[in-house]
């Protein structure tokens, strides 16, 4: 995904696509749609709203009678009531992950908005791309909006997810055959100033690129592995944002490179060794961010607070990652010499809804600020999420909403893409 242009619309972050979504869809590529709903009313009411999208739709009474259309047809969209005749939606959602659904799905209901958030993140749990509830009852106007506002994604996403590989090698990559074949890769995902809406830097995150199967994420070729190979992924992931910062400063911005290193891979490389020879000679250079999680932090205070405070020296400084996670450690986090506050995304998501979670997500970013440090959200996903977390004072945000993690060149590419658009229009 390319990096987006961040700016705060009513409707979201307008990003690289135009701003007004057309309205009918292009001739020769008919949408499909599943209605999951008991009420003929409201099966009638869907399916009068996209008309006008020339939809293909089905409408279903139950669980059982829609995933079993779905051996038949792969819809583009589903709108799924919350309860149904002998099942629920909770069923439907495994049945839709189970069949690799990569479709857009709708939650429709009366019921309490606080439920419709709970089964919409049962349904991101279970990787599903989920549209913002649609409580009952709503008019006939509003899906013709949700429609138009997801129609271009509809058109380009698969109907369904490439199907799971079955015994497939790749489940049993283990991490030092990933490096012994040179199969890894540090992509970046960028770290967007929410207050002033600029990119400030971003994360390197490792993937595999398998010459089979493509690429992988960690959960792929991570679990299982040994310490010795965790230090020499760590070591080479240095290496790599060392060489590669150089090509981010060209852009002319300050921009800090920031990976991820666990306890034992700082113990067990050469890692001031490594700075003095490989860090960038450029003045401009603004150092660089190790990230590790609140909960490695805390096992050994005196010595992170050693190798953070040796790190400093150089350049390159400590942040806690994963925080509120377990939220339990406040009181030996303030020995430690860190730069950012990294908070989990388990405090980011619905804060812009979710008194209790808005709570949270203050008193954090509150913390952060008290240490005298930066507050970082993880995971931001919705843009009513950046306008709360603004209003909070939060400092920087990552996340899908403005983009995933790219390759180098195609997130230096989008961002001098995005720069040369500034400077025409100004």
């Amino acid at each position: 995904m390319n990096l987006k242009t961040f700016t705060l619309r009513e409707d979201g972050l307008q990003g690289d696509a135009p701003s007004v979504v057309p309205s009918s869809v292009p001739p020769g590529e008919r949408l499909c749609c599943f209605i999951v709903d008991d009420e003929p009313a409201i099966q009638s009411l869907l399916s009068n709203a996209l008309v006008q999208f020339d939809f293909h739709v089905e409408s279903f009474n139950s669980a059982q009678t829609a995933l079993t259309a779905l051996k038949r047809t792969r819809p583009h969209l589903v709108f799924l009531d919350v309860s149904l005749e002998g099942s629920d939606a909770v069923d439907v959602i495994r049945g839709l992950e189970e069949a690799r659904f990569a479709g857009k799905v709708q939650l429709v209901s009366g019921t309490h908005q606080k439920t419709l958030d709970d089964l919409r993140l049962i349904g991101e749990r279970h990787a599903l791309s989920m549209l913002p509830p649609l409580q009952k009852p709503f008019r006939i106007q509003q899906v013709r909006q949700i429609v138009s506002e997801n129609l271009a994604e509809l058109l380009s996403a698969p109907q369904a997810l490439p199907a799971k590989p079955v015994n497939s090698s790749y489940q049993k990559l283990r991490l030092s055959e990933v490096l012994d074949n040179n199969w890894f890769q540090l992509w970046y995902q960028p770290k967007i100033d929410i207050q002033k809406m600029k990119p400030v830097g971003a994360e390197g995150l490792a993937r595999c690129v398998h010459p089979v199967f493509g690429t992988l994420l960690p959960s792929s070729f991570l679990p299982g592995a040994d310490e010795a190979s965790l230090a020499k992924l760590g070591e080479r992931a240095l290496i790599q944002s060392l060489y590669d910062w150089p090509l981010f400063g060209r852009l002319g911005i300050p921009f800090k490179l920031a990976i991820n290193l666990s306890i034992e891979s700082l113990s067990r490389i050469p890692i001031t060794k490594i700075i003095r020879e490989l860090r960038p000679k450029e003045s401009e250079w603004p150092g660089m961010i190790i990230e590790i999680t609140e909960n490695q932090a805390i096992k050994d205070i005196h010595a992170i607070h050693e190798i953070a405070t040796q790190l400093k020296l150089y350049g390159i400084s400590i942040a806690i990652d994963d925080f509120g996670a377990g939220y339990s450690h406040l009181a030996r986090l303030k020995d430690l010499p860190f730069e950012e506050l990294k908070i989990d995304g388990s405090l980011i998501s619905n804060c812009d809804r979710d008194e209790q979670t808005a709570t949270l997500c203050r008193t954090a970013i509150e913390l952060a600020h008290k240490f005298d440090t930066v507050a970082v959200a993880e995971c931001v996903e919705r843009p009513s999420e950046v306008r709360v977390l603004q209003q909070m004072g939060c400092d920087i945000a990552q996340g899908h909403l403005f983009a995933n993690a790219t390759p180098r060149d195609t997130l230096i590419a989008s961002m001098k893409k995005r720069m040369e658009q500034a400077r025409a229009t100004t």
